[in-house]
């Protein structure tokens, strides 16, 4: 009678704790490491994460502010289904072949109390290298087409965290990332990456941005509590919604080490397998452009007794690039509307540019013409002539286009991140795809990981690259800002930085220039990743240093695998990487504006083989203000139980080749 009786009792506590505020879940991620409990708090709901028992995140709630109500209170969670998933996919191409994807998930089916009974589904994903969630809105008669003015999902972090930040504002994403702890915030965008002082690294961003406005995140009454802030229409609302609909995922990478953030492919496992079935268009390659002489003033955008984009010249860097083993060249200003940035022509010439001339040249020399569509902001204009425009270009055989946005809102009214701006980017790469045709996107909205879903999404841009060493009136990039943006814009996905520039001099602005060495310049081609790798330089600087232009003529763009030998976020990185075609590895090796020294173990290497390393390093007298172009160049056998001593100059870098020997 007793037993009877404490089960009965076991049975109501059962009940009642399901029925009460406190009900709550828990899943954990494949290894046991990370666990996220949901819960109901006086009818609102919310979530925690901790990873081997330290608290990651304390109750963080959940909900939204729509315009004509509050979706944020009054809830219960009528039932949870928990499920599992676990899989290897091949990507067409990317930092290596093949990618995990195993994750534990939990659905919460929520439904307000009383009023309109309005319901929707938080599923959360817990993987190894983190979690992920979403909002789910299914078809009802309650909650047909709404209007969002806020989302309240939080972050409340357990501390203090130092964080690397650019406001969300910042015009192309193209700011200096600073550190400072969280409770100093601005309003800032994702990407964001945060140390704790236990040595945990954090990285808050969102997968699968669709139809939806940016998430950006503020610190709450300056507290430790990030707010989310979607990125507003010009008159206010933040997303436009009609049931079904779901949100993009809210993640967050949970890594113990520096180098483990960079290998993280939680937001590629966030979004939807490829929808392109035949990939075979989509190829990945290293390129050069009629583009930095622009920038130098040596040539003009516009037509003129300047003009970059003439038939001429285009056919000299086609040349270069068939020498080299280069698979493209990108040509800007080929076409009509540079004069007054208000009227691109995106299938008009200017007619010192014969295109069926220059692509029928190119094709004999095995290179693609990289074409290039800069729309001024002009959305409207630019869709306008979209379909007529790649067709155009398919004509011709050029398949990837670098689009441009320059300007600092769209149609002089919306902003790049606003839901205005992610449906026109989405339907840019959908038409794209429909003419085979790859995109280098820039001035972009942040990357979320579409790559997955459209391979043509090649690489975007959305960081301060290399262009301002040209013409920046702060002197040029900082010798730490490469040191970081491995470990903030580029874990949102490909970035094209374009690198390599030979020629520090700049004869349009003295006081600004390339703030590093060299070699530096080398390893940055392998550091940034992009699988449209451009070599920024005019080829004449590349024709009077051919020494160290090797390193960059013998790295691919593609691989099928990356490691992280030693990483501190702002001050040091190395990544070694290997060639998706062969046996090769190539290393870069950077570091801010001290020199330091390093230790690279090549434990990566295949077991009982002999490669040869040819190193690209600082020259001894090497020093990025001072004498950056020093480069010493040496070879060495090595094998898996090798250990290199890496020797960087102030702002330096070293470059490695490791070949297989037969």
């Amino acid at each position: 009678m007793k037993h009877i009786i404490s089960y009965f009792l076991l049975f109501i506590l059962l009940i009642t704790s399901a029925c009460s505020s406190n009900y709550s879940d828990i899943i954990s991620s494949p290894d046991g490491k990370i666990k996220l409990q949901v819960g109901l708090d006086d009818g609102k709901i919310y979530y925690t994460v901790n990873k081997e028992n330290k608290p990651i995140l304390d109750k963080s709630f959940l909900g939204f502010t729509l315009k004509d109500s509050n979706l944020n209170n009054g809830f219960e969670i009528k039932d949870i289904k928990h499920s599992t998933f676990s899989e290897t996919w091949e990507q067409p191409w990317g930092e290596e072949i093949s990618v995990d994807n195993t994750y534990n998930e939990m659905a919460v089916n929520i439904e307000e109390k009383s009023g309109l009974k309005r319901k929707f589904t938080i599923v959360f994903r817990a993987f190894n290298d983190g979690i992920g969630f979403r909002y789910e809105f299914p078809e009802q008669e309650n909650l047909k087409d709404f209007v969002v003015m806020n989302e309240l999902t939080e972050f409340a972090l357990t501390g203090n965290h130092k964080a690397w930040s650019i406001p969300y504002n910042t015009e192309f994403y193209e700011g200096l990332y600073k550190a400072s702890p969280v409770n100093e915030l601005d309003t800032v965008c994702s990407p964001l990456t945060m140390e704790t002082k236990d040595g945990m690294y954090l990285t808050i961003h969102e997968a699968n941005l669709t139809d939806y406005a940016a998430m950006n995140v503020y610190p709450e009454d300056k507290t430790t509590v990030l707010r989310t802030y979607l990125t507003p229409w010009a008159s206010g609302e933040k997303v436009f919604m009609t049931a079904p609909h779901v949100t993009p995922w809210r993640t967050m990478i949970i890594a113990d080490s520096p180098g483990d953030l960079l290998l993280s492919r939680l937001m590629l496992n966030l979004n939807e397998p490829s929808k392109i079935e035949d990939t075979s268009w989509i190829t990945p390659g290293r390129y050069i452009g009629i583009w930095w002489g622009m920038h130098m003033k040596e040539y003009t955008w516009d037509q003129g007794p300047k003009h970059g984009a003439t038939t001429e010249n285009v056919i000299k860097y086609i040349d270069f690039a068939a020498k080299h083993n280069f698979a493209g060249v990108l040509v800007e200003g080929w076409n009509k509307g540079w004069e007054d940035w208000q009227s691109f022509e995106f299938s008009i010439p200017y007619p010192d540019f014969d295109i069926a001339k220059i692509t029928d040249y190119a094709a004999s020399k095995n290179v693609k013409l990289i074409g290039h569509h800069e729309t001024g902001g002009k959305t409207k204009n630019y869709e306008n002539q979209m379909e007529d425009a790649f067709a155009f270009y398919q004509k011709y055989g050029v398949n990837a286009v670098k689009t441009g946005y320059v300007g600092g809102i769209l149609d002089n009214k919306e902003m790049h991140s606003s839901q205005y701006g992610v449906r026109h980017y989405r339907k840019v790469i959908e038409t794209a795809a429909k003419y085979q045709i790859m995109i280098d996107n820039h001035e972009p909205v942040m990357p979320t990981g579409l790559q997955r879903t459209y391979p043509n999404l090649m690489t975007q841009e959305g960081v301060r690259g290399q262009e301002w060493d040209a013409w920046s009136v702060d002197g040029g990039n900082p010798p730490e800002h490469t040191t970081i943006i491995p470990f903030t814009r580029g874990l949102a996905g490909p970035m094209d930085f374009t690198p390599v520039t030979f020629n520090f001099n700049n004869p349009v602005l003295p006081n600004t220039r390339v703030r590093t060495t060299l070699a530096k310049q080398l390893a940055l081609f392998v550091v940034l990743y992009s699988p449209l790798q451009m070599a920024s330089d005019m080829i004449e600087n590349y024709e009077k240093n051919p020494e160290p232009f090797q390193f960059i003529t013998s790295c691919p763009t593609n691989w099928s695998k990356t490691v992280v030998p030693n990483a501190k976020i702002g001050e040091y990185v190395t990544i070694a990487r290997k060639d998706r075609n062969s046996d090769n590895w190539f290393v870069g090796s950077i570091t801010n504006r001290d020199s330091r020294k390093l230790s690279l173990p090549l434990d990566f290497l295949d077991k009982n083989a002999k490669y040869t390393a040819k190193i690209y390093k600082d020259g001894k007298s090497a020093n990025y203000e001072t004498n950056p172009y020093p480069i010493s160049i040496e070879e060495t056998e090595v094998s898996s139980n090798s250990v290199l001593d890496i020797d960087l100059a102030s702002s330096g870098g070293t470059a490695i080749m490791i070949s297989k020997m037969k």
